[in-house]
């Protein structure tokens, strides 16, 4: 007797044969779980085979799914509690919960059933994905990040990576009861996003570096003129003045590539008041650097790196790939100038996320940028009984000299500030 991964193979071959694409674009999602539920049942009539209720009922369900979703996934981007789905193959499906990766039980038929959810995947949204072309990036109708890598590049079967979009905002209130950072952390980050200091998000991949900047967002005047750039849209700004951009990949031809670079000396001419990157990690950190220079105070990104002060080399490392006639002491010039602040963010082993460090750069004392840590998490041991790491955010206080509170003082949120710290002398 067949097997049920079996059966449901023989079903969807037969199915699949006698559909007719237009006819079914046409059909409400109901209609259509109707005229699968007739003909699977039709089909096992036929085969006398000896099926359960509850599992024709799933065939019905991955049917549709693969009509009208994204087949086996489906089910996982239903789930909220899903951050990160990855497949590495058919037969390999992970998803990230609570900060935490487990192997999930959802399988693909077969690489070739795998391989058409990418390619609708990238159909969708205008892109091409094939032998030719084993790499895209992509995003969902629900802004949900997706990455794909096809054969031959990706030796084991095809390789899907999604980043969840989250259906409700999270603000910076939210992220002090996940125990992300301290309310006092929280506090100052709301007056550096309202008096326009330029910020720099660090920290590793899943972090949460996009979750921080639209949080940082959600503070910004209303009365200001936005532009974002990313790669795959997903920063989701609630402000009423925003040109939303996004970069495109070479067409068939080879031809019609726009990248971030080109974006940012575009939003340059669109007269701005701040310019957000959603991810610096080439030689457009020059122009947003440029940017961040000539009055348009308040810009943000974020970038991959450790620590602070690997996020400055770092974004050092990016304007050597656009001009690499500049000497290193007027880039280290150039950087110190323009970025104001670091909010660096880790992913800890428990899988929590922390806002380790609030930074801001000082300036320069010879060749060495000398930065201050206004907050840093120091990390304790982790507790046997809930297995979350223990520690606390601790605070040194603002310097005389801040940037901070320079411009916190030209909006009036001096005072606020000085009730948050007790200067140093």
């Amino acid at each position: 007797m067949l097997g049920t991964k079996a059966v449901y193979r023989k079903l969807r071959n037969e199915i699949f044969e006698a559909l007719d694409a237009e006819a079914i674009s046409k059909l409400t999602k109901e209609d259509l779980s109707r005229q699968l539920l007739s003909a699977v049942d039709l089909l096992i009539q036929k085969d006398k085979l000896l099926i359960p209720t509850t599992v024709r009922q799933d065939y019905v369900k991955s049917l549709r799914n693969e009509l009208i979703g994204l087949g086996p996934l489906q089910v996982l981007m239903e789930d909220d509690t899903i951050a990160d789905i990855m497949v590495n193959g058919p037969d390999n499906v992970y998803i990230e919960r609570n900060g935490l990766v487990e192997k999930s039980d959802v399988e693909f038929v077969d690489n070739q059933q795998l391989i058409e959810v990418c390619k609708r995947i990238a159909s969708r949204v205008g892109r091409r994905v094939d032998e030719s072309v084993p790499l895209c990036d992509a995003r969902l109708a629900d802004g949900s990040r997706v990455n794909i890598v096809l054969p031959p590049i990706a030796i084991d079967g095809a390789s899907i990576s999604i980043r969840k979009f989250k259906k409700h905002s999270i603000d910076l209130e939210k992220l002090v009861e996940f125990g992300a950072m301290s309310p006092e952390m929280a506090r100052v980050l709301m007056i550096a996003a309202r008096c326009r200091v330029n910020i720099v998000i660090s920290g590793g991949t899943g972090s949460g570096k996009t979750t921080m900047m639209n949080a940082l967002s959600q503070y910004i005047a209303e009365n200001q003129r936005i532009v974002t750039i990313e790669d795959a849209a997903e920063l989701r700004l609630l402000q009423p003045h925003v040109v939303r951009l996004e970069t495109r990949t070479a067409g068939i031809e080879g031809t019609g590539a726009i990248g971030q670079r080109e974006l940012v000396i575009n939003s340059l001419r669109m007269r701005p008041d701040r310019i957000i990157i959603g991810e610096c990690r080439g030689p457009e950190a020059f122009e947003m650097l440029q940017a961040m220079n000539t009055g348009h105070d308040g810009s943000m990104t974020t970038l991959h790196a450790n620590t602070p002060r690997d996020a400055m080399s770092r974004v050092e490392s990016m304007v050597m790939m656009a001009t690499a006639s500049l000497p290193l002491e007027a880039i280290r010039r150039t950087v110190v100038s323009a970025v104001d602040i670091i909010v660096q963010i880790s992913r800890l082993h428990d899988g929590s996320r922390k806002v380790t460090h609030i930074s801001e750069v000082i300036g320069l004392e010879g060749s060495n940028v000398v930065m201050e840590d206004i907050f840093k998490f120091e990390s304790g041991e982790q507790s046997r009984d809930s297995g979350k790491i223990q520690g606390k955010f601790v605070t040194s206080g603002l310097m005389q000299r801040s940037i901070l509170m320079e411009k916190a003082r030209s909006y009036g949120l001096a005072e606020e500030l000085n009730k948050l710290f007790s200067l140093r002398k």
